[in-house]
């Protein structure tokens, strides 16, 4: 008899994951799993995210790195919660750890938690946390094929982010190339270009957001 470990690791964290979304549909609170490699713009994303939702929603932030604790002090200083989780060297967040996190926060106070995964383009879409969507940022630094290389992270991403977008012209980057090759691997995800720093781009991210919001807190899927 043969036991694939990898599929006993997944089927346990499911196990659990299932359970963390039962506890966020009791709570009506939305959670979004933001995914990318190491500086595509994850934590300027989640700041802009947060300043243009801040006024109508409550918000927290779970920050997912193999070390420090940086990105959590960031948001802290924003005003906003923020529970550090630090994976000692895996390449990607699990429901237990985020169930162990989230049992730090009030849910009853919050409408949405973005959780920040470890930056990877790779573990990160295998592992269901109980979230409502998972999300992929791309940078235009790093290159239009990147669809090519990772289609799994873009085939179960609900959207996608181009952040960077305002350098799009200076880097070798084709649009309409990486457009099409995203389509033919989820063709119901809409790509959002964004600059995250300057905030351009962020209000039509937000209203997709927002919508998807509106819909749990209302006791609806999303």
């Amino acid at each position: 008899m043969k036991i694939d470990i990898g599929e006993r690791i997944l089927a346990a964290n499911d196990d659990l994951a299932a359970g963390n979304r039962e506890l966020f549909a009791e709570y009506g609170v939305y959670v979004l799993d933001l995914m990318a490699s190491p500086g595509a713009g994850k934590t300027s994303t989640i700041l802009a995210t947060i300043d243009a939702l801040r006024d109508r929603y409550s918000i927290a932030v779970i920050e997912g790195d193999i070390a420090s604790k940086v990105d959590a002090e960031k948001v802290r200083a924003h005003g906003i919660p923020a529970v550090q989780i630090n994976t000692g060297g895996a390449c990607h967040l699990e429901s237990a750890m985020i169930r162990r996190a989230v049992d730090t926060l009030d849910l009853d106070a919050l409408d949405l938690i973005i959780i920040e995964n470890v930056g990877n383009l790779v573990c990160p879409s295998d592992f269901d946390l109980g979230e409502h969507a998972k999300v992929m940022i791309l940078s235009v630094p790093e290159g239009h094929d990147k669809p090519y290389k990772y289609p799994n992270i873009f085939q179960v991403s609900r959207a996608v982010i181009l952040n960077k977008y305002d350098t799009v012209g200076v880097f070798d980057f084709d649009e309409a190339e990486f457009r099409e090759v995203v389509g033919s691997l989820n063709p119901h995800a809409p790509i959002f270009p964004v600059s995250a720093t300057k905030g351009d781009g962020v209000g039509a991210w937000a209203a997709w957001l927002a919508e998807r919001i509106e819909a749990v807190k209302e006791g609806g899927s999303a």
